[in-house]
């Protein structure tokens, strides 16, 4: 008898506890979260990469910048006369090649540049910005030149030139791409191309590949720079979408993006606008 009651007992508390067990996981399940995995801390740009390889809604702004940007260039040829060549000046990082798949392995290796940005480099695998390459062939089809103007460090010239040439970008030749030496503006770069050429347009996803006007790295002063020149936007200046790194984050930062995550993390906290 002592033996069947003391049975009857181990299975009723096996039930209560798997009960229990199952309240528990469901509670977790309907929070969205793991039953029993710790909490995984995120960079913060896990969610901005994310977007840019992601979000079709990404892929649309793209489409829609060199959808607008083939507009735009039919309007300029037939308003625009002169006896110099017709060109477009574009950027190349996050304008026409992606390189998202670097700034995930900084997230999952937990690096930061210019770590891994040289054997990044040297691949020479970044993919074309959508809709990028489409636009170039167009522009180069209408008798248009394009001129590549980047910050990437000269010393990757070749790397940078044979990306381009693998995807078949038109005009991927070492007379039509202008690198960094020292500087970081480019307005001397843009200004030998417009010596040369009559620029009708031109391309990037940071305000400072359009005029030194944008190189302030104050927010408000960015801001109204941007007001400013509101009527270029769309028409002679082409914006792509990078919420990965820019001028923009630098601006966050105080100009101090070596700053402390701690203190990067509280910068971040304080720029954000509640009213």
């Amino acid at each position: 008898m002592r033996r069947n009651l003391s049975i009857l007992l181990l299975i009723t508390l096996s039930l209560i506890l798997g009960e229990s067990c199952k309240q528990s996981v469901a509670t977790s399940a309907r929070n969205n979260d793991e039953p029993v995995a710790a909490s995984i801390p995120e960079s913060p740009e896990m969610l901005a990469v994310l977007y840019q390889q992601t979000a079709a809604e990404y892929r649309a702004l793209c489409y829609q910048a060199f959808n607008v940007a083939e507009y735009q260039l039919e309007l300029r040829l037939k308003e625009t006369h002169g006896m110099k060549a017709y060109s477009v000046v574009v950027d190349i990082d996050e304008t026409m090649l992606d390189n998202s798949p670097y700034e995930a392995r900084c997230i999952i290796d937990n690096f930061a540049y210019p770590v891994g940005w040289d054997e990044w480099m040297k691949e020479a695998s970044a993919r074309a910005v959508p809709g990028a390459l489409d636009f170039l062939r167009y522009a180069q089809s209408r008798g248009v030149q394009v001129f590549y103007v980047s910050n990437r460090k000269e010393a990757y010239f070749n790397e940078t030139l044979l990306n381009l040439q693998k995807l078949g970008f038109p005009y991927a030749q070492g007379d039509h791409l202008f690198l960094k030496r020292n500087e970081s503006s480019k307005k001397e770069r843009r200004q030998r191309i417009t010596d040369k050429t009559n620029v009708v347009m031109l391309i990037g996803d940071n305000l400072i590949d359009f005029s030194e006007v944008f190189e302030s790295t104050k927010i408000d002063e960015r801001f109204a720079a941007t007001d400013r020149f509101r009527d270029k936007f769309g028409t002679k200046f082409i914006v792509l979408p990078n919420a990965m790194y820019g001028d923009w984050l630098k601006a966050v930062y105080s100009d101090d993006p070596s700053a402390e995550p701690g203190i990067k993390a509280e910068m971040r906290r304080n720029a954000l606008i509640t009213k």
